[in-house]
Protein backbone atom coordinates (compact mmCIF):
# COMPACT_ATOMS: atom_id res chain seq x y z
CA UNK A 1 0.00 0.00 0.00
CA UNK A 2 2.97 2.32 0.44
CA UNK A 3 3.24 4.87 -2.35
CA UNK A 4 -0.39 4.50 -3.44
CA UNK A 5 -2.51 7.62 -3.80
CA UNK A 6 -6.22 8.26 -3.93
CA UNK A 7 -7.09 8.97 -7.55
CA UNK A 8 -10.40 10.78 -6.99
CA UNK A 9 -8.73 13.88 -5.48
CA UNK A 10 -6.76 16.57 -7.29
CA UNK A 11 -3.61 18.31 -6.02
CA UNK A 12 -5.76 20.68 -3.94
CA UNK A 13 -7.67 17.82 -2.31
CA UNK A 14 -10.86 18.44 -4.26
CA UNK A 15 -12.92 15.45 -5.41
CA UNK A 16 -12.96 14.97 -9.19
CA UNK A 17 -13.71 12.37 -11.82
CA UNK A 18 -10.53 10.64 -12.92
CA UNK A 19 -9.46 11.37 -16.50
CA UNK A 20 -9.24 7.97 -18.21
CA UNK A 21 -8.85 9.34 -21.74
CA UNK A 22 -5.19 8.27 -21.97
CA UNK A 23 -5.82 4.73 -20.68
CA UNK A 24 -5.78 1.80 -23.05
CA UNK A 25 -9.08 0.20 -24.03
CA UNK A 26 -8.93 -3.35 -22.67
CA UNK A 27 -11.30 -6.17 -21.80
CA UNK A 28 -12.27 -5.83 -18.16
CA UNK A 29 -14.17 -8.00 -15.72
CA UNK A 30 -15.10 -7.75 -12.06
CA UNK A 31 -16.80 -10.20 -9.72
CA UNK A 32 -18.33 -9.23 -6.38
CA UNK A 33 -20.08 -11.32 -3.77
CA UNK A 34 -22.16 -10.80 -0.66
CA UNK A 35 -25.01 -12.31 1.31
CA UNK A 36 -28.26 -11.61 3.10
CA UNK A 37 -28.91 -13.55 6.29
CA UNK A 38 -32.44 -14.08 7.55
CA UNK A 39 -34.61 -16.09 9.92
CA UNK A 40 -35.13 -19.74 9.00
CA UNK A 41 -38.82 -19.06 8.43
CA UNK A 42 -38.01 -16.34 5.90
CA UNK A 43 -35.53 -18.61 4.15
CA UNK A 44 -38.25 -21.28 3.85
CA UNK A 45 -40.73 -18.78 2.41
CA UNK A 46 -38.24 -17.86 -0.32
CA UNK A 47 -37.15 -21.46 -0.95
CA UNK A 48 -40.74 -22.62 -1.25
CA UNK A 49 -41.82 -19.67 -3.44
CA UNK A 50 -44.40 -18.44 -0.93
CA UNK A 51 -43.44 -14.74 -0.80
CA UNK A 52 -46.49 -12.51 -1.25
CA UNK A 53 -44.59 -10.16 -3.60
CA UNK A 54 -43.65 -13.01 -5.98
CA UNK A 55 -40.43 -14.61 -7.19
CA UNK A 56 -37.90 -13.11 -4.76
CA UNK A 57 -34.77 -14.46 -6.42
CA UNK A 58 -35.93 -13.68 -9.95
CA UNK A 59 -36.85 -10.09 -9.11
CA UNK A 60 -33.60 -9.62 -7.13
CA UNK A 61 -31.60 -10.93 -10.11
CA UNK A 62 -33.20 -8.35 -12.42
CA UNK A 63 -32.72 -5.61 -9.82
CA UNK A 64 -29.03 -6.48 -9.56
CA UNK A 65 -28.62 -6.22 -13.32
CA UNK A 66 -30.41 -2.87 -13.30
CA UNK A 67 -28.24 -1.71 -10.40
CA UNK A 68 -25.07 -2.46 -12.36
CA UNK A 69 -26.41 -0.45 -15.30
CA UNK A 70 -27.29 2.53 -13.06
CA UNK A 71 -24.04 2.69 -11.08
CA UNK A 72 -22.86 5.99 -12.61
CA UNK A 73 -26.20 7.55 -11.60
CA UNK A 74 -25.71 6.49 -7.97
CA UNK A 75 -21.97 6.89 -7.32
CA UNK A 76 -20.98 10.50 -8.08
CA UNK A 77 -17.50 9.96 -9.55
CA UNK A 78 -18.12 6.75 -11.51
CA UNK A 79 -17.82 6.89 -15.27
CA UNK A 80 -20.86 5.85 -17.31
CA UNK A 81 -19.79 2.63 -19.00
CA UNK A 82 -20.95 0.52 -21.90
CA UNK A 83 -21.39 -2.70 -19.98
CA UNK A 84 -21.20 -5.75 -22.24
CA UNK A 85 -22.39 -8.40 -19.76
CA UNK A 86 -23.92 -8.65 -16.30
CA UNK A 87 -24.81 -11.85 -14.50
CA UNK A 88 -26.26 -11.98 -11.02
CA UNK A 89 -26.48 -15.37 -9.33
CA UNK A 90 -28.51 -15.82 -6.16
CA UNK A 91 -28.04 -19.09 -4.31
CA UNK A 92 -30.07 -20.24 -1.34
CA UNK A 93 -27.84 -21.28 1.57
CA UNK A 94 -29.60 -23.10 4.40
CA UNK A 95 -26.48 -22.92 6.58
CA UNK A 96 -26.56 -19.08 6.55
CA UNK A 97 -29.65 -19.17 6.45
CA UNK A 98 -30.13 -16.83 3.55
CA UNK A 99 -29.04 -16.02 0.05
CA UNK A 100 -25.52 -15.76 -1.35
CA UNK A 101 -25.15 -13.29 -4.21
CA UNK A 102 -22.50 -13.16 -6.93
CA UNK A 103 -22.33 -10.57 -9.71
CA UNK A 104 -20.05 -10.65 -12.73
CA UNK A 105 -19.74 -7.55 -14.90
CA UNK A 106 -17.79 -7.20 -18.16
CA UNK A 107 -16.88 -4.35 -20.47
CA UNK A 108 -14.27 -3.31 -22.97
CA UNK A 109 -13.12 0.13 -22.03
CA UNK A 110 -10.74 2.48 -20.27
CA UNK A 111 -11.84 1.86 -16.68
CA UNK A 112 -12.89 -1.14 -14.62
CA UNK A 113 -16.29 -2.42 -13.54
CA UNK A 114 -15.70 -3.15 -9.86
CA UNK A 115 -18.25 -0.54 -8.77
CA UNK A 116 -20.85 -2.00 -11.12
CA UNK A 117 -20.34 -5.50 -9.67
CA UNK A 118 -20.56 -4.17 -6.09
CA UNK A 119 -23.70 -2.19 -6.94
CA UNK A 120 -25.29 -5.25 -8.53
CA UNK A 121 -24.74 -7.33 -5.37
CA UNK A 122 -25.96 -4.53 -3.12
CA UNK A 123 -29.08 -3.89 -5.18
CA UNK A 124 -29.94 -7.59 -5.34
CA UNK A 125 -29.55 -7.94 -1.56
CA UNK A 126 -31.67 -4.84 -0.91
CA UNK A 127 -34.35 -6.24 -3.21
CA UNK A 128 -34.46 -9.53 -1.27
CA UNK A 129 -34.88 -7.43 1.88
CA UNK A 130 -37.62 -5.31 0.32
CA UNK A 131 -39.57 -8.30 -0.90
CA UNK A 132 -39.50 -10.13 2.45
CA UNK A 133 -39.31 -7.37 5.08
CA UNK A 134 -42.98 -7.84 5.93
CA UNK A 135 -42.05 -11.11 7.64
CA UNK A 136 -38.46 -10.37 8.75
CA UNK A 137 -37.22 -6.86 9.45
CA UNK A 138 -34.08 -8.18 11.19
CA UNK A 139 -32.37 -9.49 8.04
CA UNK A 140 -28.67 -8.64 7.75
CA UNK A 141 -26.78 -7.78 4.57
CA UNK A 142 -23.02 -8.27 4.59
CA UNK A 143 -19.79 -9.53 3.17
CA UNK A 144 -20.02 -7.40 0.03
CA UNK A 145 -16.62 -7.27 -1.62
CA UNK A 146 -14.74 -7.61 -4.90
CA UNK A 147 -13.43 -11.13 -5.36
CA UNK A 148 -11.94 -10.68 -8.84
CA UNK A 149 -10.87 -7.77 -11.01
CA UNK A 150 -9.03 -8.22 -14.28
CA UNK A 151 -7.96 -5.95 -17.11
CA UNK A 152 -6.32 -2.59 -17.39
CA UNK A 153 -2.92 -1.35 -16.27
CA UNK A 154 -3.17 -2.76 -12.74
CA UNK A 155 -3.82 -6.28 -14.08
CA UNK A 156 -5.46 -9.04 -12.11
CA UNK A 157 -6.64 -9.00 -8.50
CA UNK A 158 -8.14 -11.98 -6.71
CA UNK A 159 -9.33 -11.83 -3.12
CA UNK A 160 -7.77 -14.40 -0.82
Amino acid sequence: MAGKTLTHFDAQGQAHMVDVSQKDVTARVAVATGWIRMASETYEIIAEGRAKKGDVLGVARLAGIMGAKKTADLIPLCHPLAITKVTVDLTLDAALPGVRIKATVKTTGQTGVEMEALTAVSTAALTVYDMTKAVDKAMEIGGIHVTLKDGGKSGRFEAE
